[in-house]
Formats: C-alpha cells, structure tokens, sequence
C-alpha cells in the first residue's frame, strides 16, 4: 500500500482494535432475527481494544517511527477511553441487576434502540463522507482495496477461532463482526498521543469512510449468513 511505516502501524491499530458501533448493530440484528448470542462476547469486545494499541507502538519502534513511550497518559487512553468504560460498566450492571433490572429499564433502553441506532448511522455517514472528500490525495487504490479486503481477512480468522471456541451461531457471527471491523473511535483517540506523526487522514479514512459502510451495508449480512451455514 507504500504507506510509511508509522501510517502503516497506526492502520494496524485500527484494524486489530474492533468497532463498537459495528457490534452493537450485529447485535441488533441478530436479536431481530431471533438468534441468541453469549452474552460475554461484550466483555471480548472490550478486551479487544488494548492489545492492538501496545501491538501497533511495538511495530512503529521496530520500524524506526516515532511512538510515544508507555507513560501514564497514554495507558489512561487505552484503558479507560469512554467507549471502554461504557461498555465494561454496562456488562457489570447487567451481570450485577440481571432480568429484573433490564425488565424496569426496558421502556427507556430497549424501546428507542433501533430509532437512535439509525440516527447515529445516519451521522456517521455523513462524517464517513466527509472524510473521502478530505482524503483525495492519500487514498491511492492499493490502501482502498485493503479497506475492503481487510474486513474479510479478518472476519475468516475470526470464524475460525468462534468454531475452535465452540460458540453458538450467534457468538460464531459476533466474534467474526469483531475480527473483521476496525475501530474509529477510541484508537483514533489514543494515536494521537502514541503516534501523533500517523497521518489520521489515512487511517481514519479508512476505517471510517471504508470499512465501517462495507461492514454495515455488506459483511454483517454474510457473516451471519455464513455463521449460520455452519452452524447448521
């Protein structure tokens, strides 16, 4: 893709993180058509974010970029980034209040789901093409075609590591979700302090603007499909 191996760790990071939007809408549609999940596939979401940020600093210092050391404000961004400790917080409320706390929140959770999940897309997209618009002269078709390519990659390892792990059609659909998405929200935040030469032009572009419409609009429908066919 001749990015510069800076660019190149900070496209790493992005791919070897997870989009919580992606999961949250896979999640979506599985429940629509019935099919139930485990439920600590969340808490894999969650564990998922780190390791690619320490994996991506690691390759821009073997490469001779610049990465910021692992100091005390950096650790603050990997770990406790709001998407994080939403999502960690969320898992322990359910785990703590179970059925009969979801049943008295239900009318204020569950209900406007779907309404304010399209109203987010809806912003996304714009934001997506904002971003194409803005990225003209670093997009060349080689980085393109990995923004489209990478998802599928991705989402093959992760059907095989759901089936070696035994999960249900569901869980099998959801880690593929996982393994085939790329964040754009909390490693965004974190290269900024780790890698602040990265041009986020390049990486945000891609994960946002590429990968993101791809996993909405095509790879959420084939990985449950496929999830399904082989689950039986």
């Amino acid at each position: 893709t001749r990015l510069s191996p800076t660019d190149a760790a900070a496209v790493a990071a992005h791919y070897g993180s997870i989009s919580i939007v992606t999961f949250v809408t896979a999640t979506s549609v599985l429940a629509g058509r019935g099919i139930d999940s485990e439920g600590y596939m969340v808490a894999v979401a969650a564990a998922m974010e780190a390791p690619a940020i320490i994996s991506a600093l690691y390759l821009a210092s073997r490469s001779g970029g610049r990465a910021e050391k692992m100091d005390a404000d950096l650790w603050r961004e990997i770990l406790l980034n709001g998407s994080i400790v939403l999502l960690v917080g969320s898992f322990l409320i359910g785990l703590v209040t179970g059925q009969p706390g979801m049943a008295r929140i239900e009318a204020f959770i569950v209900a406007p789901f779907q309404g304010v999940l399209c109203l987010f897309l809806l912003d996304m997209g714009l934001v997506a093409g904002r971003g194409m618009r803005g990225a003209k002269g670093v997009m060349t078709p080689g980085v393109l075609a990995f923004g489209l390519v990478m998802p599928v990659v991705g989402a093959a390892f992760g059907l095989a590591a759901g089936m070696a792990l035994g999960l249900s059609t569901g869980g099998v659909a959801l880690m593929m979700v996982l393994a085939g998405s790329a964040s754009y929200i909390a490693v965004p935040a974190a290269m900024r302090v780790a890698l602040p030469d990265a041009n986020p032009s390049v990486y945000l572009t891609l994960s946002l603007g590429v990968t993101f419409p791809f996993n909405l609009v095509i790879g959420i429908p084939a990985w449950v499909a496929v999830a399904q066919a082989v689950g039986g």
